[in-house]
């Protein structure tokens, strides 16, 4: 009986198999988010449809729906005996679990995402009009972006990272095993390019080498929530081909060309620029993480 439970166990922890997982997870927490709050908005455009015409509750819905994940993978998460490890590199019990990683990932998100906007804002690829910022709003959608961040990182760099990190003793597959189905997931996103996919997979491993060196998932959720809001919210550009109606700046979409800095159809994420910026910082923080011998906690020491 004991050997059929570790022959179940050890088919159940491959990597294809978690795989499915995580996108299962991924499907019901979205369906999750969208029909629980589907039925508000629905009462609420009953009685006056014009509610539909706002940008900022458009924008907001686009981004909180996500709390369905949050709900879905805890859940997952809590409920497995053998999952609830897990829950340890989501709280306070790793070292970088603090706000001071929190804080230092909001200003590299911003300034890793802003150097690239800058570039191919000097490179005369985009035009940005200022449109105005409305204190309560700008904060309101920054929270719902933090949601919408934080909960792909909780599916990615939490649970599928620290099941791989289970089930190979090589660090590398739970680093690139994840950083790969992250990128995947993106195919399905409006104007998808190779370099797009290669963008989205280097920052997959910047995120995950966060929470190898760094032992901070934290720190994973800061930079995405500040990568994603400063490319969307700030200055209007889409986010992985997304475009949402509410930002703080306006992009003359007429005007913007496709160069080594700015992707007509998925924006900054589809160029070579990016990619470039994204796999120094990769570079530096490996670099970083072996010279002082960082290494995360083992959340499945105790098991």
């Amino acid at each position: 009986m004991e050997k059929k439970k570790l022959l179940k166990n050890k088919i159940v922890d491959t990597l294809p198999v978690l795989y499915l997982e995580t996108v299962i997870l991924m499907v019901l927490g979205q369906f999750l988010g969208n029909f629980v709050l589907g039925i508000p908005v629905g009462i609420a455009y009953a009685r006056n449809p014009e509610i539909l015409n706002s940008a900022f509750l458009n924008t907001t819905l686009m981004y909180v729906i996500f709390w369905g994940i949050w709900a879905v993978a805890l859940l997952w998460i809590g409920i497995r005996k053998r999952n609830r490890p897990i829950l340890q590199a989501v709280g306070t019990k790793p070292q970088g679990n603090n706000w001071k990683y929190l804080l230092f990932g909001l200003v590299l998100g911003f300034a890793l995402n802003g150097f690239c906007i800058l570039i191919a804002w000097l490179h005369h690829d985009i035009v940005l009009t200022y449109d105005a910022i409305h204190p309560l709003w700008f904060v309101v959608v920054f929270l719902t972006v933090f949601i919408q961040s934080s909960a792909e990182e909780l599916l990615c760099r939490g649970f599928l990272y620290q099941k791989l990190r289970r089930s190979y003793k090589n660090p590398v597959v739970a680093i690139v095993g994840n950083a790969l189905l992250f990128a995947l997931l993106h195919l399905a996103n409006n104007g998808v390019t190779v370099l797009s996919v290669l963008n989205i997979f280097l920052v997959g491993i910047l995120f995950s080498l966060m929470v190898y060196y760094m032992d901070s998932l934290w720190c994973a959720f800061a930079v995405h929530t500040a990568w994603n809001f400063t490319q969307n919210i700030l200055f209007g550009l889409p986010n992985s081909g997304i475009n949402v109606p509410y930002s703080v700046f306006k992009l003359d979409a007429a005007t913007a060309r496709d160069s080594f800095a700015y992707n007509v159809g998925f924006g900054i994420e589809g160029t070579l620029l990016a990619d470039v910026v994204l796999l120094v910082a990769c570079v530096l923080l490996y670099l970083w993480g072996r010279k002082h011998g960082k290494k995360s906690m083992d959340v499945w020491a105790e098991t």
